[in-house]
């Protein structure tokens, strides 16, 4: 099945490969960007057939541009929301526009008749919330977001599902609506403007961490959750569905010897050692960044993607690939100089 679809957020890590994948299996489709200066930039980036591929203006905040973008489409994917590098200054900063582009999104898809509607959330509106002592999650857990240990990223991607899932529910009973639940996204890069969920791996190539903090996340290849969406916006029957997108959970170590065995000599600024809870604690009285994630020392958050597998046939590359890619790309762009 081949038709016209609107992906929001064209220069996205996901959205990219989700459109790359998209064309490839005939689809028309229009995406989004907050600025038209930015097309041949991210045409540039796709390398895909241009004919297939229409850019609209248009920002989560705003209603400008939204109804010509879905114009003539039967499909929306909604990839678009904010992941920021650095804390917000408020929790707000990235609720609003998280909540308030999927609403705005739904309503202007409602008003063009879409049929199908695949939303981007998050194992962060899963995973968080539930007490040290609960280690695995499937897509029946809901993030509590009144807990210290959702920041706002979390709380972000948390109440715009939320708001989504009660909008449909209340206005559009009949639009099919589905999330995909991405953990840490990983894998080759389009271009030097890479992914704030490649942090982790750049930091470790550049030697910028003086030592292994017990952290830890599962972590899935971005070719493989692009697949996901398109499973899910062709699957019959998956109206009110949710979708975890993970592989293996891995700490930092765990990455870390990955990179090492995989790059050889690329990978000689990469840690070896651990580096102490109390240390990570004090860096985070003074960094906003880490002061988010200090209660993530130790804690695991295994996310089980079994009913995607089940459900649709869904399955991720090996771990080793995506880490290993990742890396290799930093290197190649220059994101990271060795």
């Amino acid at each position: 099945m081949a038709g016209k679809i609107f992906v929001s957020g064209g220069s996205g890590y996901i959205a990219g490969f989700l459109i790359r994948q998209l064309i490839a299996e005939g689809w028309q489709v229009n995406t989004s960007i907050r600025n038209l200066a930015r097309e041949a930039e991210v045409r540039g980036w796709l390398g895909v057939d241009n004919s297939k591929l229409h850019f609209f203006e248009a920002d989560l905040m705003s209603d400008a541009g939204w109804a010509e973008a879905m114009a003539g489409c039967s499909h929306v994917a909604h990839v678009a929301s904010p992941l920021p590098s650095n804390a917000p200054k408020s929790d707000d900063d990235l609720i609003i526009p998280a909540r308030e582009g999927a609403l705005r999104a739904l309503r202007f898809a409602k008003d063009a008749g879409i049929k199908r509607f695949v939303m981007t959330s998050s194992v962060a509106a899963i995973a968080y919330g539930h007490g040290r002592e609960k280690h695995h999650f499937t897509e029946a857990d809901w993030t509590n977001a009144d807990s210290p240990d959702a920041y706002a990223y979390v709380k972000s991607k948390t109440l715009a599902e939320r708001a989504a899932r009660d909008w449909v529910a209340a206005n559009a009973p009949d639009m099919e609506f589905v999330t995909v639940n991405p953990a840490l996204v990983l894998g080759p890069l389009f271009s030097a403007d890479f992914s704030t969920s490649l942090e982790a791996i750049k930091k470790l190539l550049e030697g910028s961490v003086p030592g292994l903090p017990n952290f830890g996340f599962s972590v899935v290849d971005v070719r493989d959750v692009a697949d996901l969406h398109v499973r899910c916006l062709t699957t019959p029957g998956l109206a009110g569905e949710r979708f975890i997108a993970a592989g293996p959970f891995l700490w930092m170590r765990d990455l870390a010897k990955i990179l090492r065995e995989g790059l050889g000599d690329q990978a000689r600024k990469v840690p070896t050692r651990g580096l102490p809870n109390f240390v990570v604690k004090l860096v985070g009285l003074f960094d906003p960044v880490i002061k988010q994630v200090v209660g993530e020392l130790g804690n695991v958050r295994d996310t089980s993607a079994q009913h995607a597998l089940d459900k649709l046939g869904w399955k991720t590359r090996p771990a080793e690939e995506s880490i290993v890619e990742t890396a290799r790309d930093m290197i190649r762009l220059g994101v990271v100089k060795l």
